[in-house]
């Protein structure tokens, strides 16, 4: 069984983070894979991809010459004999859809997501039946993708995109006279709710919080909203938020916090998060994705609803009132996770996947 993976691009960032255990796992299932990006964006994704043993073919060109892509995509599964086609994000699914069609191999595809611009959603729900079945990288996203692409149960497969890794690097308890140390991982995006988290924090300031130790917030990130956000914190007069770009080693970034922090509009899994539950640390995210699915108990953080911001600012003062309380929290998120999504697991439903194609 030979797939040939179709990504949208390889820029840095959580879409293309698990790609090598996805890989391994259907490896590990019998299939040989082959991982093919449309574009290259910043490409920031390589070099931890190509580490970890996936080295993607990256088209010359960019991302609105579909025609010219859909080529590639049928000269690329033929020329390397592809048995299906696997896609991931909206623009690789659709063109998938067609070449798989033309070349007469099985598609099967991703969706990564809770929310979906109303032009995509009514392109997938079109071709729906297209893709010979989908899969969920969360149960949110296996619910939307029956309720609004109109995915029979039976052609859904909810695959949690994440698999433990109890190797990752431990955050430290934090200790009295040091500062808090706060962050997200995460793109300078509209979805990823940064504007709120700035909002939260002038909330604090605004009532005089002063919490047993200083703490500061670092976004290890990049992308279009950066300056909005630094201008915004500069505007609220918010001084212990720093913007400290792509982090190279996020498993070295996370074990260096005390807290984490995700309060995103919307979210599919969200890897970020997960890495940090995975690392010991207790969070404070948003009711979006998988995320209050897994932080579903005091013990492990705080969730509070999308765009609720004081309800952030609150959060972050029960918190921050308690830093002595904050590592045992994170160990004990850190065991729901292990126990939750363990590798084992993740390589079983791979292994299904590359089953069921075989049985077409």
């Amino acid at each position: 069984m030979r797939i040939a993976y179709f990504i949208n691009s390889v820029e840095g960032g959580g879409a293309q983070s698990p790609l090598p255990i996805i890989v391994n796992a259907l490896q590990k299932g019998g299939a040989d894979v082959r991982v093919f990006a449309l574009t290259r964006r910043n490409g920031k994704a390589i070099p931890r991809l190509v580490a970890r043993g996936v080295d993607p073919v990256v088209r010359d060109g960019g991302e609105a010459d579909h025609l010219a892509a859909l080529s590639w995509i049928k000269e690329q599964a033929r020329g390397w004999n592809a048995d299906a086609i696997w896609t991931s994000l909206t623009r690789a699914t659709l063109l998938g859809q067609i070449a798989g069609a033309k070349l007469g191999v099985p598609v099967v595809s991703w969706q990564h997501n809770a929310f979906l611009k109303p032009w995509n959603e009514r392109l997938l729900k079109w071709r729906a039946d297209k893709s010979v079945f989908w899969v969920a990288d969360s149960a949110q996203v296996a619910d939307i993708t029956r309720e609004r692409l109109g995915v029979a149960p039976e052609n859904l497969v909810t695959w949690p995109i994440f698999a433990a890794d109890p190797q990752a690097p431990q955050s430290s308890a934090w200790k009295p006279g040091e500062v808090l140390r706060l962050g997200s991982l995460g793109r300078l995006h509209p979805a990823k709710g940064y504007d709120f988290l700035v909002d939260a924090l002038a909330i604090l300031q605004s009532r005089g919080f002063e919490p047993p130790a200083p703490y500061r917030v670092e976004i290890a990130g990049s992308g279009e909203d950066e300056a909005a956000l630094r201008q915004k914190a500069r505007d609220l007069g918010v001084e212990n938020l720093e913007f400290s770009g792509f982090a190279d080693d996020p498993a070295q970034f996370l074990a260096g916090l005390h807290l984490y922090l995700q309060p995103s509009r919307r979210e599919g899994f969200c890897i970020a998060a997960h890495e940090a539950m995975q690392a010991g640390l207790p969070v404070i995210v948003s009711r979006t994705g998988e995320m209050p699915y897994t932080v579903n108990n005091s013990a492990y953080g705080r969730t509070v609803a999308v765009g609720d911001i004081v309800g952030l600012a609150n959060a972050l003062e029960d918190m921050l009132s308690r830093p002595d309380q904050l590592h045992a929290m994170g160990i004990a998120l850190r065991d729901r996770v292990q126990a939750r999504f363990s590798h084992s697991r993740f390589d079983e439903i791979g292994a299904q996947c590359v089953e069921r194609l075989r049985e077409l």
